[in-house]
């Protein structure tokens, strides 16, 4: 479960970051479209996210922070320490992310991780949920990755609507974004974990 949830935050995040996804190979529609989409992100203090899809959640970020809460887990990130409540075990873990770990759970070293591996094409205009929007494929360059192919779509004002992962042995992840909120601040309290208000979680330190 927690596995999940790491993937679809990486889902969520990797189109924010999506200028240094752009190979030789990504065409100029789909690089417009990236540009203009990280650069309305970039232009927030912060962004608040609703979810739906193969999960319910909702996110936070801001900076190289994150929070992320989809009900069974919730995870908070201050850009140096994580804490990850399991709901139903009524514990904490807290830990110090390795270069390696963040791969996968920090919307920042995941730019870097993608950009190594994907090109990018624009496939026109697409509707999900009654919205419209233009959509952008990530294909991998190396074979041996699981993933076949990401897709993702953005309305007029370059927020988006829908991400869509496809892998090769035929399973898919998606997210519908039902909310898209450029914030003016985020208190960095958001971040961390506040133990009192989880007064009976375990906290199990593995740092």
């Amino acid at each position: 479960m927690k596995r999940r949830n790491v993937f679809l935050l990486s889902l969520l995040c990797f189109l924010f970051l999506c200028p240094r996804f752009l190979q030789a190979q990504s065409d100029a529609k789909a690089r417009e479209i990236l540009d203009k989409t990280a650069a309305a992100f970039r232009q927030a203090q912060a962004v608040s996210i609703t979810f739906g899809g193969t999960q319910e959640g909702t996110l936070l970020l801001k900076g190289n922070k994150f929070h992320l809460n989809t009900g069974d887990v919730e995870t908070w990130f201050d850009g140096k320490t994580q804490w990850s409540y399991l709901r139903q075990n009524e514990e904490v873990n807290v830990s110090t992310p390795t270069p390696e770990e963040l791969q996968s759970i920090n919307p920042y070293v995941l730019l870097d991780h993608y950009s190594q591996h994907y090109n990018s094409r624009y496939s026109g205009v697409r509707t999900h949920s009654g919205k419209q929007g233009q959509e952008v494929i990530l294909t991998p360059r190396a074979s041996q990755q699981d993933i076949r192919s990401i897709c993702f779509v953005v309305n007029n004002r370059y927020e988006p609507l829908y991400i869509r992962i496809d892998l090769k042995n035929g399973q898919q992840q998606e997210i519908l974004i039902r909310t898209y909120r450029a914030l003016q601040t985020a208190s960095d309290k958001e971040f961390t974990f506040d133990s009192k208000k989880y007064p009976d979680a375990e906290i199990i330190d593995m740092r």
